[in-house]
């Protein structure tokens, strides 16, 4: 699905090679991920040196729902892949993932591409079963009414972590106790949030990791530019799912830059406005039945489209792709066919080693 999605969004990958690890197991690192051992950059002689990409993902085939999360996830570093596949810039320094390249420069691309997962249009387009059936729209209907009015809280509970980092580090060195710190933490989800979280702040692992200190308001702030962006684009368009003008234009506007250029410009640059908040909230505001009613137009469009596995041709990304399983080499695009034909052996694998449960 991601593929074929990526696709009609006319992203391409730059000659890439990419290793798709997306299988739990025993001792594999419990979260996705997604790293370049080689960086995209362009060489003195004008030569275009092509990126290559690891990324993981957790799927469990044998527990429900893994597949949602799983799809999630590699939507998300499959957006990380494309942007850093993209950039165009005179030294491998502008296409790492370190500083000076920032948490919402970095987020904005992959949030942006795993929003696509919860529209109706992506759904009824690409979530089919084995027949070619859509989901059924009640089903959608049903995820819209039992979330939509409480994304809100899913807000809160991002802002309670930057300003909780922020009051931790103005607290006086004679005040930094265990206890302090656990009030703190209490005060600041009772400000933010309303009351206790149901995650605790002090469970948020970029608190309790030196690497990842100031790291989490860069994804408030990447979240306010992929509702931005996504505004900009459904004005301008009309639709985001399948048009292939979108591709280009991320490419083009904010993954050819790197770290050359900075967040904020980029996205005023794309979106015609500084980057603000005014999107998010008011697609937190919509009533929610006006929202039902777009989104049933949007599945409508959705499931007039052919089914995406009938359309014969292959997916063509501008990148070699080797599924592996830890040190296993499942399927590779340069040598089985193409990218369509290596999935259908990655079908074939899963199927195999991971059985059905009675």
């Amino acid at each position: 699905m991601w593929g074929r999605s990526f696709s009609r969004l006319g992203i391409q990958y730059r000659g890439a090679t990419m290793d798709l690890d997306l299988l739990d197991r025993k001792g594999k690192y419990s979260n996705g991920f997604c790293h370049w051992p080689q960086p995209a950059w362009v060489k003195p002689n004008g030569e275009f040196q092509p990126a290559l990409t690891h990324f993981t993902s957790l799927a469990d085939p044998a527990a429900v729902g893994s597949g949602h999360t799983a799809l999630t996830t590699l939507m998300h570093e499959a957006g990380h892949a494309a942007h850093f596949a993209n950039i165009e810039q005179p030294s491998p320094l502008f296409a790492q993932e370190r500083a000076p390249t920032s948490v919402a420069y970095a987020e904005l691309q992959s949030m942006f591409l795993d929003s696509l997962v919860g529209d109706a249009a992506w759904r009824a387009r690409y979530a089919r079963d084995r027949k070619g059936d859509a989901i059924p729209w009640n089903l959608v209907e049903a995820d819209l009414r039992a979330t939509a009015p409480y994304k809100v809280f899913a807000l809160r509970a991002m802002l309670a972590v930057p300003y909780f980092e922020k009051a931790l580090y103005e607290l006086p060195e004679a005040e930094v106790t265990a206890e302090r710190i656990l009030k703190l933490a209490d005060e600041i989800e009772t400000k933010i949030q309303g009351g206790f979280s149901s995650r605790p702040l002090l469970s948020v692992p970029h608190l309790l990791a030196d690497e990842a200190s100031c790291y989490y308001h860069g994804y408030v702030l990447a979240e306010m530019g992929v509702h931005q962006t996504r505004a900009f684009f459904l004005k301008k368009y009309g639709r985001i799912v399948d048009n292939k003008d979108v591709g280009p234009a991320l490419t083009s506007a904010y993954w050819k830059p790197g770290n050359s250029r900075m967040f904020l410009d980029l996205v005023k640059e794309l979106t015609g406005a500084p980057l603000t908040g005014d999107a998010w909230v008011a697609e937190l505001g919509e009533d929610i039945e006006e929202l039902v009613k777009g989104e049933k137009k949007e599945y409508e469009w959705g499931v007039a489209q052919p089914n995406p596995t009938s359309e014969s041709a292959d997916v063509d990304l501008g990148m070699r792709v080797r599924f592996v399983n830890g040190d296993t080499v499942i399927a590779d695009t340069s040598k089985g066919g193409g990218f369509v034909p290596s999935c259908g052996e990655f079908e074939k694998y899963v199927v195999a080693n991971y059985p059905r449960k009675a």
